[in-house]
């Protein structure tokens, strides 16, 4: 009979870290996100720029929430379901899933207009700074409208052969609930939380994609599991 070593696969390799990070926004008319990554081939120069994997750039109108609070993106799923109890089972004798639904948590350490917005539920489309003061009022709306956005989060990590990206797209979601904030003294800073959760963009046909994806991400395929493309 094998040992355990002989059984075990552990590849300390592939455990990943969010070593830096960003989450991404745009309003709904801005275009989906349909490729993380793109492939450059080698050019011979002069200058002479070596073929690579990197980030795709963003489409138009896409903007980052900028530095956030140590938590990064926090992610959550609810999962519900339904049950059939039979007699003489002690065991549902049929599941099924009801609602699929993901979350997700940031709080923006940045103020500015991208935050602002999110965070105060406000229409900033016809706020304007005060011409001599640079002022800016923003009164809480008496009938808040649910707003939805188009969010990506992508972590970045470092492999042996390069970078490595993790990302989740949210092609279609709203804030459901903001966190408080505090005007206080001490470490922390004023911040805008929100937590935003997913619905299906009725255009892509999903709720939210896994992307995954850099050089780092590329040298390891098959080490993962995965079979390259010949």
């Amino acid at each position: 009979m094998p040992s355990y070593d002989a059984l075990k696969n552990k590849q300390a390799e592939l455990i990943r870290k969010a070593l830096d990070g960003s989450v991404f926004l745009a309003e709904m008319s801005a275009d989906p996100i349909t490729n993380l990554t793109q492939y450059t081939a080698a050019v011979v120069g002069p200058p002479a720029v070596p073929a690579g994997i990197s980030l795709a750039a963003l489409p138009v109108d896409w903007d980052d929430l900028g530095y956030l609070s140590d938590d990064g993106s926090a992610f959550a799923r609810d999962v519900s379901s339904s049950e059939v109890s039979s007699f003489g089972s002690v065991t549902p004798t049929r599941t099924d899933i009801v609602s699929d639904t993901t979350s997700l948590t940031v709080v923006a350490q940045e103020t500015k207009l991208l935050t602002i917005g999110l965070a105060t539920g406000a229409d900033l489309s016809n706020i304007a700074p005060d011409a001599q003061t640079g002022e800016v009022r923003i009164a809480k709306p008496s009938r808040p409208k649910s707003k939805h956005y188009r969010i990506l989060s992508v972590a970045v990590d470092e492999g042996e052969g390069g970078e490595i990206y993790i990302a989740r797209f949210l092609p279609r979601a709203k804030v459901s609930s903001y966190a408080e904030q505090a005007f206080k003294k001490g470490d922390d800073p004023i911040s805008w939380g929100v937590t935003l959760t997913g619905e299906v963009d009725d255009a892509l046909g999903y709720s939210e994609e896994w992307l995954f994806g850099g050089a780092g991400w590329n040298a390891l395929l098959t080490q993962m599991g995965f079979t390259p493309t010949p």
